[in-house]
């Protein structure tokens, strides 16, 4: 079957490829070394640069950070989770006056940048009354923005079941929403997990968008860290470690999602 869709190469294309391979490597390679050695030679790797990193009080504030970081990211995420699916039944949902306005607001969302949002709810909004606080600003944005998004992926998830398993339910005598609950969703949340936690890592790289209105997450702080004048200021150190930390947290997402695949995945086969 996989010689049918395309043509299997011959030791000549095999023999390219592995030529592309090794030149993408020696690329690749070279340019970390570049990189590397522009780091040494700038005197980016002495222990001046990271001297930082052994006080406690830097510690602690990296800390508090990184909780307001997964704080905006937790709350934004759920709200956004629940704005995608309501959202999503809207627009699947059979009357007209209640998926056109879902239409609306999932295409308008959508279409308006996250910090432009984040931007009219902080400083804009306060001026028709309407006040929010630094950490509402960046959530409401981020579930507004996601939400739309992620109603987006649980509609096309949902309309990728089979139309059969639909049929075969009504002709089983369940009512709209049981089809939906028992049948559709299920099946389709199969289909959506590696997609929603796609959007669930751009929410999370997305509260870096905080500090713009102040709001003290991880990049607000390396700002502050590395403009310190009494550390050298580390502003390479300081990015490298606060990208170590998103990088984290995305890698732990992912395997997370990957958990959750395997363990529903389990339960269906048994």
């Amino acid at each position: 079957m996989s010689s049918v869709l395309y043509d299997l190469p011959g030791p000549r294309a095999r023999a390219r490829n592995k030529a592309f391979d090794v030149v993408a490597t020696l690329g690749i390679g070279a340019l970390v070394g570049f990189i590397g050695y522009r780091f040494w030679a700038t005197g980016q790797f002495e222990s001046t640069k990271w001297e930082w990193l052994l006080y406690k009080t830097v510690q602690w504030q990296l800390f508090a950070a990184l909780r307001a970081t997964l704080g905006a990211f937790v709350v934004g995420a759920l709200l956004a989770l629940a704005f995608g699916l309501l959202f999503a039944l809207a627009r699947l949902s059979e009357h007209p006056w209640l998926r056109t306005p879902a239409f609306a607001i999932v295409e308008l969302f959508r279409a308006i940048p996250l910090v432009i949002m984040i931007f009219f709810l902080f400083f804009a909004a306060p001026q028709a009354g309407l006040k929010l606080s630094v950490f509402a600003s960046l959530v409401v944005g981020l579930t507004l923005y996601n939400g739309s998004v992620l109603a987006e992926v649980f509609r096309a998830g949902v309309l990728s079941v089979p139309r059969g398993q639909r049929e075969a339910a009504y002709a089983l005598g369940l009512r709209r929403n049981q089809v939906m609950r028992a049948v559709l969703l299920p099946q389709a949340v199969r289909t959506m997990l590696p997609t929603i936690v796609n959007q669930l890592v751009v929410l999370l790289k997305d509260t870096a968008l905080g500090f713009l209105i102040t709001y003290q997450e991880l990049l607000f702080e390396a700002r502050y860290l590395g403009g310190l004048a009494e550390f050298g200021r580390p502003i390479i150190p300081t990015a490298l470690v606060i990208g170590v930390i998103y990088i984290t947290l995305c890698v732990a997402l992912s395997l997370l999602a990957r958990y959750l695949e395997r363990h529903n995945r389990s339960l269906v086969e048994t």
